[in-house]
């Protein structure tokens, strides 16, 4: 039964002469839009942007998602967390709305469900408040429900959101929280099937993978396990998505933990203003001398960070900007360790100096074709002679300083 189709003979559906065209299962269709009044539709929960903020709702509310049998409460919760995620696009979509009526058709589900247009949704629900000219949604309505058609549903979602051109202002944290999701926690769909949806490689796909994994990681570090909007509100996505190529460097499994907790530990005490540069730094500890050493003092810092930490339950973005950050002589700390192992590193490089260019050098003499000598010129001969002597006299000069 098509619960939306239905209201067509009670005018809460109306049909116009508008369609869209989808692609569903590979089918490429040309899809009736209907208007469809406000109180017949609701957000999707299974959006990713949507599912970032039900978790912060949930952490507020022990636990407890939103009621979505109150459909009115439901959509008014979901409806602030749209305006507060990004209340600039809201004011000029609204406003856009309000001049020339909606231009784009949405996409939603037989039960009322918007899979595409919660924005423009959240827009017409405000300006209906003011005027009744905006109290339907133009819409493609498909004949599905979420319950037994949740994997192509979602497919479908994928490739409106980010498979099409010009879907843009995908928070990166929400996507992460959607690829693991997706293709970690519930297994709805593969790596090859989230490609295909999203029109990405299989080997970005991976790499995204990667960084929902180590996202997920840092949450539960932090004692905020699944808490999304605390990696969200943190904006961990720089330098998170930095993380994988240097772990690449690590010798051993061990290696790459103990950094991770270096890199967690930072990242929680945002102990630099970019911590984009905070990880490119750590590229020039990871392999050399003074890597044991700076980690070993990072692990011990992070005890004392662990100390200070509220417990599962209690860790949000208030209890880390206002106790977790609070602590000074941590920051100090780890600000310390980091610019002690830095020095330590550039004087090894000024003192490998020489070493590093004599190696360039011999390199570069190594490469020269011996046969193409016997056919230069007696002038070109000669010039080579030359920069040969100058070469033999430079070695002989640096020979002089290395005997004493």
């Amino acid at each position: 039964m098509n619960f939306l189709l239905d209201g067509v003979h009670t005018g809460a559906v109306i049909e116009t002469t508008l369609s869209r065209k989808l692609t569903i299962d590979g089918i490429t269709q040309t899809y009736p839009v209907y208007k469809v009044r406000l109180d017949m539709l609701f957000y999707n929960d299974q959006n990713d942007r949507i599912a970032t903020w039900i978790s912060q709702y949930k952490a507020e509310h022990g636990g407890v998602s939103i009621d979505l049998s109150n459909r009115n409460y439901y959509n008014s919760i979901i409806e602030e967390f749209i305006v507060k995620s990004n209340p600039d696009a809201i004011k000029k979509t609204q406003a856009n709305i309000e001049l020339v009526d909606q231009r784009e058709p949405g996409v939603v589900l037989a039960d009322g469900r918007i899979i595409d247009g919660n924005r423009r949704f959240a827009c017409l629900r405000r300006l209906s408040a003011k005027s009744d000219r905006f109290n339907y949604f133009e819409t493609v309505i498909l004949d599905r429900n979420i319950e037994n058609s949740a994997k192509q549903i979602k497919m479908l979602e994928l490739s409106v959101q980010h498979g099409e051109e010009s879907k843009v202002d995908y928070n990166p944290i929400d996507r992460l929280v959607g690829v693991y999701n997706d293709i970690i926690l519930t297994k709805m769909l593969s790596p090859e099937e989230y490609s295909r949806s999203t029109n990405e490689s299989i080997a970005d796909v991976n790499r995204r993978i990667a960084i929902a994994e180590l996202m997920v990681e840092f949450l539960e570090f932090i004692n905020a396990p699944l808490q999304f909007h605390v990696a969200r509100d943190m904006q961990i996505y720089a330098p998170i998505v930095e993380l994988p190529k240097l772990l690449k460097k690590c010798r051993t499994e061990d290696e790459r933990e103990d950094l991770k907790i270096s890199v967690f530990t930072n990242l929680l005490m945002k102990t630099e203003g970019d911590m984009r540069q905070f990880v490119r730094n750590l590229k020039n500890i990871v392999g050399t001398e003074y890597q044991d050493s700076f980690i070993e003092e990072q692990k011990e810092i992070a005890e004392r960070v662990m100390d200070i930490l509220p417990p599962v339950g209690e860790v949000n973005e208030v209890a880390i900007r206002d106790v977790v950050r609070t602590d000074a002589e941590i920051i100090r700390a780890l600000d310390n360790s980091l610019e002690k192992a830095l020095i330590k590193v550039r004087k090894t490089e000024t003192r490998n100096r020489p070493i590093q260019l004599v190696e360039k050098a011999t390199d570069f003499i190594e490469t020269i074709d011996l046969n193409i000598i016997d056919k230069l010129n007696d002038s070109d001969l000669r010039r080579l002679e030359r920069q040969l002597n100058r070469l033999e006299s430079i070695i002989e000069e640096v020979r002089g300083y290395i005997n004493g």
